[in-house]
């Protein structure tokens, strides 16, 4: 994968129907390099981890299974794309609490991420942001 530059034109400012089906089509693919994602496709989406909570409320329509899709492409592409970390700022920490509101938390989650993020914010956020 090659770095290309931002664009500011390009700059994602929400979260559309065809950007969400982007990441879950990403997210059918964590098992590729790249996610199955061009090099302009990471650079592009990279925005989306940085979005902030409103953002993501756009999240709230999907299922359950999509919401814990996007977490593992998330966990994953911080670890692989500079880009795409985010840190307390994970969309992670949201998707995750949209999980926990709706009593759909899988049991095995938790291990699974702790396991593959040096994100030391993943799954729950900041304190300070909780308090």
């Amino acid at each position: 994968m090659s770095v290309g530059a931002w664009d500011p034109a390009e700059q994602i400012a929400e979260l559309s129907d065809s950007i969400l089906a982007e990441l879950l089509a990403a997210a059918d693919c964590l098992d590729q390099e790249d996610f199955g994602l061009s090099a302009a496709a990471v650079n592009r989406l990279a925005a989306t981890a940085r979005l902030g909570t409103e953002a993501w409320q756009a999240a709230a329509a999907l299922g359950d299974e999509q919401l814990i899709r996007l977490v593992r492409l998330y966990t994953l592409a911080e670890g692989r794309f500079p880009e795409w970390q985010a840190g307390s700022a994970s969309p992670v920490i949201d998707l995750c609490r949209l999980l926990r509101r709706r009593r759909a938390w899988p049991a095995d989650l938790t291990d699974w991420l702790k396991v593959r993020t040096e994100n030391k914010f993943l799954p729950y956020g900041s304190l300070a942001d909780r308090l």
